[in-house]
């Protein structure tokens, strides 16, 4: 195990360094919103007590709209041509736990039966700088699937906050190892790793993250999940859900997409992928106006089947990383902690 100490001014400095060598800087918005790009070390955010943003960083590695290729007619042909890829290196700053654990997730479905080569091009591109957390409310429930605040799981480099103002630094991947090594004058050796150089005068024990019940047991969810498709819970356990989609857009780990020919003009146009969700009702409408998931219901039991069964069953990794996310922003006041609290008390 290495550790780092990451001082105030060092964390400055290594901010303009790395602006300077152009590379995009990634951090939460101040106002909490979502992640945006940072063109200022002075907006750097890694606030451990703040609330997850409205909007996660899922876009950074799967935008919301992504052009697969351009095209073009010409008199006689078709002309197609790729798009500019995406070879910017990136650092995201103060990744929640929650936030960093979804990438181990969105790896598996985008490198499944296909390698999607952008969203590959962009994690390989990417240094995720996870912050542990030092916040929860009652939307929060990381601890009940398998993570806590002071998970490193999808993060390149963790860091817990000191008493000081500065920043316990952990090694936790080799991209990880090579980027500290890559700007080591930003960081100090921590006498806590055993190393020969002394951390800081200023450093000082780290801050624990406050205590998270656990709201329910995985395993009695899944284990329901796996024998209950037809149960009559679901009669009326989507009946508030608007079919707005907020709840997948906000999501870390929510995937779906549809994939459309645009024109640009008549004889131009561009093959897109878009985000989607299963929340839509015509997700699964067929051509022929059959539906199989012709209410709410059905489209709500789909959204908890997949993220707590289907994706376990198949990559043995839980969709869903505690958030909370869907649940703070749902106009219909739909807690999904909630649901799956309830699923936890009925009989299997």
């Amino acid at each position: 195990m290495e550790l780092y100490i990451l001082s105030v001014d060092n964390l400055k400095k290594l901010s303009e360094e790395l602006i300077k060598q152009n590379w995009d800087l990634i951090s939460p918005s101040e106002d909490g919103a979502g992640y945006q790009k940072v063109v200022n070390s002075d907006k750097i955010s890694l606030n451990s007590k703040a609330a997850p943003t409205k909007i996660s960083f899922k876009e950074y590695f799967f935008p919301k709209s992504e052009a697969l290729f351009y095209f073009k007619q010409n008199q006689n042909d078709v002309e197609l041509s790729d798009p500019k890829s995406a070879d910017t290196k990136t650092v995201i700053f103060g990744a929640k736990p929650c936030d960093a654990a979804s990438l181990p997730a969105l790896e598996k479905v985008f490198n499944w039966d296909y390698h999607d080569e952008f969203f590959n091009k962009r994690r390989d591109n990417t240094v995720i700088i996870g912050l542990a957390c030092n916040y929860s409310d009652e939307y929060c429930f990381c601890n009940s699937v398998g993570l806590s605040q002071n998970s490193e799981k999808g993060s390149d480099i963790f860091l817990t906050g000191q008493n000081d103002g500065s920043f316990l630094a952990k090694i936790v991947t080799q991209k990880g190892k090579d980027f500290v090594a890559a700007f080591k004058e930003s960081f100090s050796q921590s006498d806590a790793a055993g190393l020969s150089q002394p951390a800081s005068d200023s450093e000082s024990p780290k801050k624990e993250a406050p205590a998270q019940a656990r709201k329910f047991d995985y395993q009695n969810i899944k284990n329901w999940l796996d024998k209950n498709f037809a149960n009559s819970f679901w009669n009326t356990a989507g009946e508030l859900c608007l079919g707005c989609a907020q709840c997948a857009f906000v999501c870390p780990t929510c995937h779906c997409f549809d994939i459309v020919d645009e024109n640009c003009s008549l004889n131009c146009g561009r093959r897109a992928k878009n985000w989607d969700s299963c929340q839509f009702s015509i997700f699964t409408k067929h051509t022929s106006g059959h539906n199989p998931r012709d209410n709410q219901n059905k489209r709500y039991r789909q959204r908890i089947m997949h993220k707590f069964k289907y994706y376990n069953d198949k990559f043995e990794e839980i969709l869903c990383t505690g958030c909370g996310r869907c649940s703070r922003g749902c106009e219909a006041g739909i807690d999904i902690a909630g649901i799956l609290e309830e699923i936890d008390q009925l009989p299997e």
